[in-house]
């Protein structure tokens, strides 16, 4: 019996070998090329980056969509927005769709939204899809509004809908950014409008991205 344990053991140790043994045996062979090892990397980098990048979005969308998790991450961190009763209704890579009730904790005295809840509701349409393309990235990537611009067309005097279709180039600039080491800026437009369609207002918010070293 302690024979068996042994060469088990013995087995162990040359499994943890093996990569090394490879490599070795690759170096000495005289058909071996560094260039053609490199291109294999960089062309399963090209593979299999966009996969791991998608499966990183869907992990956040995953705790988006559920409505207890995120509930209780909106009350922890963004308690203004949860109180006044802001909530996602879609995300996407591409599009994230959020909204605010007309009700008395997001009022104004002129019988309408105020205008500091609708822009929470207008930021946090654009801020999903940066949390959702940062999360889980390595390196780490920090996010910053940095300017706000908004136009204000119709009193909301029901639910407002905010959508902000500008997931794309926020990934781009995520990229770019842990290419180069630099910052990158993103002008984010959200669409607010009431249940009949009407353009309520306009929020154009600019993301700052950066790439932490």
């Amino acid at each position: 019996m302690w024979r068996f344990y042994i060469r088990k053991l013995n087995m162990t140790r040359v499994r943890k070998k093996v990569p090394i043994l490879v490599l070795v045996f690759l170096v000495r062979n005289s058909n071996f090329s560094f260039q053609l090892l490199w291109k294999a990397l960089f062309i399963s980098l090209l593979i299999f980056l966009p996969i791991c990048l998608a499966m990183s979005f869907q992990s956040f969308k995953k705790l988006a969509d559920n409505r207890m998790k995120f509930g209780l991450f909106m009350f922890t961190k963004l308690p203004s927005a949860f109180i006044c009763g802001v909530r996602v209704r879609s995300i996407s890579e591409a599009e994230t769709v959020t909204s605010v009730p007309y009700k008395w904790l997001s009022q104004n005295p002129f019988k309408s939204t105020y205008f500091a809840c609708q822009a929470m509701a207008a930021e946090l349409s654009t801020g999903l899809l940066g949390l959702g393309h940062t999360h889980e990235r390595k390196p780490a990537i920090s996010l910053l509004v940095v300017k706000l611009e908004a136009q204000y067309f119709k009193k909301a005097t029901s639910r407002t809908y905010f959508t902000c279709s500008d997931g794309l180039s926020v990934k781009a600039a995520i990229e770019t950014s842990i290419a180069t080491g630099e910052g990158q800026t993103v002008e984010c437009t959200s669409t607010g409008r009431n249940d009949a369609g009407d353009l309520i207002s306009i929020f154009k918010i600019t993301w700052s991205f950066k790439a932490r070293r």
